[in-house]
């Protein structure tokens, strides 16, 4: 698949090759829901902890005599149907975590990849460094490049500067792409990738010996 290569001023400069294995994987819903379902119970912290009715403070001592008082039987006050009492079956600490096949996160990956270069959301730039981080420069970019929604912009590496311009914006997202992630593909929008990106992903899950 040839696509276009942008400069930061929204003009094209070139085209360039990219891997049909990476940016051009037939859409699996299954799997790309089973990824973003995944990712977001790993996130869960699962630290919900309530107090049962042997937990919650107060007297065990029944609360007044069993007969001859016209009422239901009531023992502790800490039984659960008395305001202040113990939770049925409340939330405890627990893990959320979930397992996936490596296989499987790899392909996810690749078909919202390839959604996004299907539907014309992908956006592929020459390069993105700034020598200072100014926000206003980074906006100036987005709107050259025709960016008037959320917009996700993935580097080949780390880059302080394109961090630091891009954190105020409402809406927008910078990422590395060794931790590029399926959720936060669907999460937005644009993406934006440079060509050292697209080259680290086609690296990273393109080949046979490719890794998550």
């Amino acid at each position: 698949m040839k696509v276009p290569v942008y400069s930061l001023s929204g003009e094209v400069v070139k085209h360039i090759e990219i891997s049909d294995r990476v940016f051009a994987v037939p859409f699996n819903e299954a799997v790309v829901h089973q990824a973003v379902v995944r990712q977001k119970a790993n996130a869960r912290q699962g630290t919900a902890s309530t107090k049962t009715r042997g937990e919650v403070s107060g007297s065990g001592k029944k609360l007044y005599r069993q007969k001859h008082t016209g009422l239901a039987r009531a023992g502790s006050r800490r039984s659960p149907t008395r305001r202040g009492g113990g939770i049925i079956f409340g939330p405890k600490p627990r893990s959320y975590h979930q397992e996936m096949p490596k296989k499987m996160r790899r392909l996810a990956l690749r078909c919202a990849l390839s959604a996004k270069a299907k539907d014309k959301e992908l956006t592929v730039l020459e390069k993105l460094g700034l020598d200072h981080p100014k926000t206003r420069e980074m906006e100036a970019i987005l709107a050259a490049l025709g960016v008037d929604s959320s917009a996700l912009i993935v580097t080949g590496e780390p880059e302080e500067n394109v961090v630091k311009s891009s954190r105020n914006l409402a809406g927008v997202k910078t990422l590395p792409a060794n931790i590029l992630n399926v959720v936060d593909i669907l999460a937005y929008k644009r993406l934006l990738m440079t060509e050292a990106a697209v080259r680290t992903a086609e690296e990273l899950w393109g080949g046979s010996n490719a890794s998550v």
